[in-house]
């Protein structure tokens, strides 16, 4: 099979979807790699290392597309890319298809085969290709809210672990999984007050007998959201819906009764957000003001890091891209569950039910349509 990695093109984005070791599992196997001269230079990965592993450079995206089977990505594609696309070409990536009609209307319409990164779902329920970028992005959700709240740079002025006679800076988190345990483990350490609002009593029983007393757990309702985001100087949204939209929790009303130089950071706006005031932003206009609440967004976090990130991704992706390549895509997914979860689209037809159903499209299982 022939494997290309083109170079990302989103906004501040320095990720690249693999690195050398990944490249010499693949070819390692029989396999052809392609790479967009320069495509790891943002994460640090010369093309000179890309080579010695067994890649082959290629000088544009057109020459990715059009000579690959499987493109392996970070991010969906962009509208620059959509004339790139043809029939039957496998995109391996993070496409989050539930809030983006217009992608996934061009992926049906070019015949694609969509494989989401983050849809890939083990038996127990866990997102292993999602986990490592919610790690990443939970962290740095304090240490970005920690920066906002500074007031030469908008927020209130509230050092969130305080010093000996003054209140700690209030963290809360609404969400306990990947993104809010990574980012309660960052606002504990700094010393913040810290509330983790969840709908699942058991994950917070869990996440009591890991923190204890060094944070406050909360069932997730409309009551309890409200008086925690009106108290606190930081608050993330850290809610997941496997292939869904997040849910709206924090109201435009409940944004007014927060504090002036408060700072949202909703990790979920990827998902669609689960504030009504977020909208997507980028890492080189991260942030705006709504009602004198400080609103960061960004829907790439981890391609702020993108070292960490890309070789933290590889970790993940390369198993499956080795399954795909190594037994055809109809024989992986017929042999992995958790791989046949990732197929989004398959040519005309939508193969995840919760992406079909926020979307408005019927429902087609994958089993039913895979050739």
């Amino acid at each position: 099979m022939i494997i290309g990695v083109p170079k990302e093109i989103k906004t501040e984005e320095y990720r690249v979807g693999i690195v050398p070791a990944g490249v010499r599992l693949l070819t390692g196997s029989g396999h052809r790699v392609l790479i967009e001269r320069g495509a790891g230079e943002g994460a640090g990965i010369n093309d000179s290392e890309f080579e010695r592993a067994g890649a082959h450079l290629v000088s544009s995206a057109a020459e990715v597309y059009g000579e690959t089977d499987l493109v392996m990505k970070v991010k969906e594609p962009l509208p620059p890319e959509y004339d790139l696309l043809r029939p039957g070409l496998m995109i391996y990536t993070y496409l989050h298809l539930a809030p983006a009609p217009e992608l996934t209307a061009v992926l049906l319409e070019k015949d694609i085969i969509g494989i989401a990164y983050e849809t890939i779902q083990l038996s127990d329920g866990s997102l292993p290709l999602l986990i490592p970028m919610s790690e990443i992005a939970g962290k740095m959700a304090v240490q970005v809210g920690a920066h906002y709240l500074e007031k030469p740079n908008g927020g209130r002025g509230v050092l969130l672990g305080g010093v000996p006679g003054v209140y700690r800076g209030v963290v809360t988190v609404l969400g306990g999984g990947v993104v809010g345990t990574n980012a309660a483990k960052i606002a504990v350490g700094m010393g913040a007050m810290v509330n983790i609002v969840d709908i699942n009593q058991s994950r917070l029983m869990a996440l009591d007998d890991i923190f204890g007393s060094a944070i406050t757990t909360l069932i997730s309702n409309p009551d309890t959201i409200e008086r925690s985001v009106r108290e606190s100087h930081l608050v993330i949204g850290a809610v997941l819906v496997p292939g869904g939209r997040a849910p709206s929790l924090v109201s435009r009303e409940m944004v007014v009764q927060m504090k002036a130089g408060t700072v949202i950071v909703d990790v979920a706006v990827d998902q669609g957000g689960c504030c009504e005031t977020c909208q997507p932003t980028t890492h080189d206009q991260p942030v705006f003001m709504i009602d004198n609440v400080i609103h960061y967004c960004v829907a790439n976090m981890p391609g702020a890091v993108p070292r960490t990130a890309t070789f933290a991704l590889t970790n993940v992706t390369i198993s499956y891209a080795l399954k795909i390549a190594n037994q055809g895509l109809k024989d992986a997914v017929a042999s992995d569950p958790a791989l046949a979860m990732g197929i989004n689209i398959y040519r005309n037809h939508v193969t995840h039910e919760t992406v079909a159903q926020d979307l408005g499209y019927d429902y087609q299982p994958l089993e039913q349509v895979i050739k």
